[in-house]
């Protein structure tokens, strides 16, 4: 039972790191769409593909007011909920 108690911290603890990392990519994202960057560009077409499936839904929800897109912050605002789930189930 022990051993299962580590790996699932563990496991947690990775999830936390992904998401943390994820949301820096969703930052960067944010950043680069500020200018009008070259498209075919490696980085950037790195983080419109990782971005983009979880942006996507979430402009189709909330669209953008007044020509500004703030599906990053939301999505951002939803990572950071699961990370403080993700924290509560560690404490358990």
């Amino acid at each position: 039972m022990i051993v299962f108690d580590a790996f699932l911290r563990a496991l947690f603890q990775v999830i936390d790191l992904l998401l943390t990392i994820y949301i820096w990519i969703i930052i960067a994202r944010a950043i680069v769409s500020w200018v009008n960057p070259y498209p075919y560009h490696p980085v950037v077409r790195f983080l419109y593909r990782t971005t983009e499936p979880v942006l996507a839904p979430i402009r189709r929800i909330i669209p953008p007011i007044a020509g500004l897109d703030i599906s990053p912050a939301i999505a951002i605002l939803i990572i950071y909920f699961l990370k403080n789930l993700i924290h509560y189930l560690i404490c358990l």
